[in-house]
């Protein structure tokens, strides 16, 4: 499967974006992107090996951003329970997937979710 390059870069895009949030680090737990803020996941983002479809899974306490992330294209709570959370997973390869800007500020309202409030405070001054 060839890899969508539009896809590609939305998803470095957030890549590089979750990672510049304060206190956020990088792992990779089940062959899985996620980043991670105080030993917790603010963000998966999923595979860049086109082993599965591009997409990114975030946590949406808001109702309208939740409401509005699961009108994207084959959006849809994300799996494992974790959907009765408020988790999304969002795919970039959909025709219609949401714009990398979109998708940046729902990692940020997920990190906010998560994050504890000293490195809130720490977005907040940037």
């Amino acid at each position: 499967m060839a890899v969508d390059r539009n896809a590609l870069k939305k998803w470095e895009k957030v890549r590089r974006f979750a990672l510049d949030l304060p206190g956020a680090t990088e792992e990779h737990p089940w062959g899985e992107t996620v980043a991670k803020v105080n030993k917790k996941v603010f963000v998966f983002l999923g595979t860049d090996d086109s082993s599965y479809p591009m997409g990114v899974t975030v946590k949406l306490k808001d109702e309208a951003a939740h409401a509005h992330a699961l009108t994207c294209p084959g959006a849809e709570p994300a799996g494992y329970g974790l959907g009765k959370a408020g988790w999304v997973r969002v795919p970039l390869e959909e025709k219609g997937a949401p714009a990398a800007d979109l998708l940046c500020d729902w990692v940020e309202e997920s990190y906010r979710v998560i994050a504890p409030k000293r490195l809130v405070t720490e977005l907040d001054a940037r």
